[in-house]
């Protein structure tokens, strides 16, 4: 078991070296490190492998009960009073007569070894490859445990990667309002704009400042949620990349949902749990056949009026037995027929989750599929229509500089140009997400940390 732990230790510091334990990379964190630190640190995933070392305990209980079973006893008996017996005068020459009898003596003390070894049981072979069904359950658990959690981390760092997007547009928009400011300021000390017109500005200025705030209140619980799935401490801060682009799936073809379905990792969880059902069916039916197993017991004994069994010259009695012994199934009152038909049950259970699965994962693809495809014509669609609102907004403050075009039409196309640019920062999201999605349900989550 050392063995297993050192080497096992020794694997996450070839894989993951920068991942102990609350210890992150230096420099901003990337996605995929915050997928790898996830992986290493998650509590979920922990559960799940424990979960999985606990099934290698499973297998070798079940293993056990087909090794030979010894037990040791010992027993000691004091008679205070030995129970006396009535015996036929005629035995002593006094017919007619009881004569009473006390048989044993006042302190008896035996020891022994009790052996039980199963020779053959149906029951116990079909229990032996349902326990190594189990080890691949639980190996699939912990895979599916590690997939919601690359999903969980992908999910929230991109929605941390938009929000920190929407900062620089606030931040952009803000810049040119204090801008305008200063000039309003100006030219109202020079009696050239009014009052009104300056506060029109603050107006908008102060707005954007709310809603920084607001955003940053967001962006913070954002980074929490990260740092949750990531199995961070709260009070650790994290600095994540600059980069938006973080995932290039292309725009798929149309997926066969069947194809997908054999590399998905909850098919192949769902299919090992049907086998262990169809195990337990089979486990079922093997307690109608006979079992077979043999026995032994050696035994010692001694009896004494005094309490002196440490005395070598006094008698020890032994004994031995040896035998085989055949348990034949007759009649249960239909209890193995009815667990039978419980487990089918469940087995029946099963096939209706792959259906649903099936579904599910074509819902999954065809939702993802036009998502993309949207998101990516809104994109395209939003990236023009933010160069026309830069356009607009640059004609507009030219023309007011020049006198021609009133204060409040600049600050329109201001609104309507930080309009289109938080539209295109949430399409770009919206792709984002679609692609994680899209990969989930390809089961390809794990080519984001590759």
């Amino acid at each position: 078991m050392k063995k297993k732990i050192f080497s096992l230790a020794l694997m996450l510091t070839a894989f993951w070296p920068a991942f102990s334990q609350n210890q992150l990379p230096a420099g901003r964190l990337s996605m995929q490190d915050a997928i790898k630190f996830a992986l290493a640190n998650n509590e979920n995933i922990k559960k799940a492998a424990l979960d999985e070392q606990s099934a290698e305990y499973k297998i070798k209980e079940t293993k056990g009960s087909g090794l030979p079973q010894l037990n040791g006893t010992g027993q000691l008996n004091t008679f205070p009073a030995l129970a006396t017996q009535l015996l036929p005068g005629e035995l002593a020459g006094q017919p007619g007569t009881l004569i009473p009898v006390q048989f044993g003596t006042k302190y008896n003390v035996s020891g022994g070894l009790d052996l039980q070894q199963l020779i053959f049981s149906k029951s116990f072979f079909v229990g032996l490859e349902a326990a190594n069904t189990t080890r691949e359950l639980y190996a699939l658990r912990k895979q599916l445990s590690e997939e919601q959690i690359i999903y969980n981390v992908g999910s929230a760092y991109l929605q941390l990667l938009q929000t920190k997007e929407q900062f620089n547009t606030i931040d952009a928009n803000f810049n040119r309002l204090e801008q305008l400011e200063k000039i309003l300021n100006l030219q109202y000390r020079n009696d050239v704009a009014t009052k009104v017109q300056v506060n029109r500005v603050t107006v908008s200025k102060t707005n954007l400042e709310n809603q920084r705030q607001t955003l940053n209140a967001a962006f913070e619980q954002q980074k929490n949620a990260l740092k949750f799935f990531m199995g961070l401490p709260m009070d650790q801060d994290i600095q994540i990349s600059e980069s938006a682009t973080v995932l290039n799936e292309a725009v798929p073809v149309q997926d066969d949902a069947n194809a997908i379905l054999a590399d998905r990792i909850d098919f192949k969880l769902l299919t090992t749990q049907k086998s262990l059902y169809n195990l337990n069916v089979k486990n079922i039916q093997a307690r109608y056949y006979p079992s077979l197993s043999g026995f032994g017991s050696f035994s010692t004994n001694a009896q004494r009026n005094q309490f002196n069994f440490f005395d070598n010259s006094q008698p020890w009695f032994k004994a031995v037995t040896l035998g085989v012994r055949l348990n034949i199934p007759i009649f249960d009152g239909f209890q193995r027929r009815n667990q039978m038909r419980q487990a089918q049950i469940e087995v029946d259970k099963v096939d209706q989750d792959i259906q649903l699965l099936t579904r599910n994962t074509q819902m999954a693809l065809l939702n993802a599929n036009t998502q993309m495809k949207t998101s990516l014509s809104s994109i395209q669609a939003q990236e023009r229509n933010v160069a026309l609102a830069q356009e607009v907004y640059r004609n507009t403050n030219e023309l007011y500089k020049e006198g021609l075009s009133p204060l409040t039409e600049l600050l329109d196309t201001e609104v309507n140009l930080r309009e289109a640019q938080t539209n295109l920062n949430n399409e770009r999201l919206k792709y984002q997400l679609a692609q994680l999605t899209y990969l989930q349900a390809k089961g390809n989550l794990r080519t984001l940390i590759k």
